[in-house]
């Protein structure tokens, strides 16, 4: 009985575990500080939401929030089951948002405006139904990381063109929050054997996904902000309660 309890979900199925000890906490949460670090995600990107929606941004951008709040969803029932049908939702969606990322960086040049999207749907569509089907591991990671560098470039020109002193800050907020998670994945990757002889488990991972979210935070406000000076809308960045960074816009009556 101890045992079922222990392992409610079952045996591990999933391809990569992370340095959490398993059902520590609860026991029905397999990695639990990694479950709960999502909601920091899904909460600033609910925030982003309502920041795009109630000015009227263009849907990309809500789209673009709901993607960030569903790859956290997908993460934490991974994290909180282990299980490979899990796993795949939180690996699946994160392709899909880097693929939102290369529509909004690269669409305001492309020329064949109507054809993007509906190939980056059919590319995610193919996608998905081959990752249920083959399960694929380090190629995964290849294709993340090349999608990744698809739109780095991009990211880059549009922070060197922006004047606005705030707007770059938001830049380098993302690219400080991307470094630290970063060095905290890697941390928990590469010294779990130690990290395991510990009295106290930093939990890396855990603090990856909370700057995670605030990597994407950042992002998308910069990426709206960008888009708001392309479509002639006087944007600002002002703060939320004087902490949270966001875009404000002011629209021509006829916008």
């Amino acid at each position: 009985m101890v045992e079922t309890i222990s392992s409610f979900w079952g045996p591990v199925t999933s391809s990569t575990e992370c340095c959490e000890k398993n059902y520590a906490n609860s026991s029905y949460i397999a990695e639990f500080y990694n479950t709960i670090s999502n909601i920091p995600t899904i909460i600033l990107a609910f925030i982003g939401l309502i920041n795009a929606l109630r000015q009227r941004f263009e849907k990309r951008f809500s789209v673009l929030h709901v993607s960030n709040m569903t790859l956290a969803i997908g993460s934490m029932l991974y994290h909180a089951t282990l299980q490979r049908v899990q796993q795949q939702s939180d690996e699946t969606p994160m392709v899909w948002e880097m693929l939102l990322y290369v529509y909004i960086l690269h669409s305001p040049d492309w020329h064949y405006r109507s054809t993007m999207p509906i190939f980056l749907f059919l590319y995610g569509a193919a996608f998905a139904a081959m990752h249920s089907v083959f399960h694929l591991g380090i190629s995964f990671k290849v294709h993340y990381i090349i999608l990744c560098l698809l739109c780095t470039p991009r990211m880059y020109k549009y922070y060197i063109y922006t004047e606005d002193l705030l707007a770059k800050r938001l830049a380098k907020l993302y690219v400080a929050t991307l470094i630290l998670g970063s060095l905290f994945w890697l941390g928990d990757r590469l010294f779990c054997k130690e990290i395991s002889h510990w009295p106290i488990n930093p939990q890396g991972h855990a603090f990856w996904h909370v700057f995670m979210g605030f990597k994407s935070y950042f992002a998308n406000t910069f990426l709206m902000f960008c888009r708001a000076q392309q479509r002639g809308w006087s944007p600002k960045v002002v703060l939320l309660m004087g902490i949270l960074p966001y875009v404000k816009i002011e629209k021509s009556k006829r916008q």
